[in-house]
């Protein structure tokens, strides 16, 4: 459970899509990806496992390997509440997690005093393994404060409707390949989002963690995002406060007055 009070929203990045958001007493992780290494990719640096303790739910965007990742889901341990996109329960109980919840666009739950909404995402879902799983999703979290968590996403249309009066948006930003895929946002992209969105606070995510073994120590293949992702705000979203967290850094939102 958080220490954060009642009108106090603290965001903590832990690399790639991973967040620790503390709300309203409650607890979520955001696809978990915790491990040093994954496939051919390495990490920058290592998650601190006080930083992945104490939690009140997992949420999993979708079920992409760098997403929904079974060892990290196994760090944090078997008996955590996992909330998924419809059709990935069976998947998750034959690995021994029982507390599953699985959810389709538009679908909610609550956990603790937080309400969680599972909204549409422009993202190709595909796995090399027998799972079945809708498309992939983000999640609106409502509390005392509200956040989006985009997970993978390109732009889409319904993006202005998602949450009115949005206090922080959580918006991927880049990947770790030579090339940015579709489905994915990249810093003019996510600046775009941001002014759709127009949330007081807007935190880059899914940058700068994993990269390919054999690129280890090389410059980014499209230059610093974040930078990229600042200039095109300031443009295109010049009211939204960017806040660039580095690996393991937390930030605070105070909630706005009414």
């Amino acid at each position: 459970m958080s220490d954060a009070g009642n009108d106090e929203l603290r965001l903590t990045w832990l690399g790639h899509s991973t967040v620790r958001i503390e709300l309203d007493g409650t607890v979520f992780l955001t696809d978990p990806l915790l491990r040093r290494r994954v496939m051919h990719l390495q990490r920058s640096a290592a998650v601190e496992p006080e930083l992945y303790g104490d939690l009140d739910a997992v949420l999993i965007s979708h079920a992409h390997y760098d997403h929904l990742d079974v060892p990290s889901l196994r760090r944090i341990g078997r008996t955590a509440k996992v909330i998924l996109p419809r059709g990935g329960r069976g998947f998750l109980r034959r690995r021994a997690f029982h507390d599953v919840v699985q959810l389709s666009e538009e679908e909610e739950t609550t956990v603790g005093n937080v309400r969680v909404r599972a909204v549409f995402a422009d993202h190709p879902n595909m796995r090399a393994s027998p799972i079945a799983l809708s498309p992939a999703l983000g999640y609106v979290l409502t509390g005392s404060q509200s956040v989006y968590f985009a997970g993978d996403t390109d732009l889409f249309p319904e993006m202005a409707e998602l949450a009115p009066d949005l206090d922080v948006a959580l918006l991927p930003i880049d990947g770790w390949g030579d090339s940015l895929p579709d489905g994915h946002l990249g810093p003019r992209e996510a600046a775009e989002a941001a002014r759709i969105l127009q949330p007081r606070v807007a935190i880059p995510i899914h940058w700068g963690t994993y990269s390919p073994i054999h690129r280890q120590n090389a410059p980014p293949p499209r230059g610093d995002p974040t930078s990229a992702f600042i200039q095109h705000a300031r443009e295109l979203a010049p009211a939204v406060d960017v806040r660039t967290l580095q690996l393991g850094a937390s930030t605070t939102v105070v909630g706005a007055q009414k």
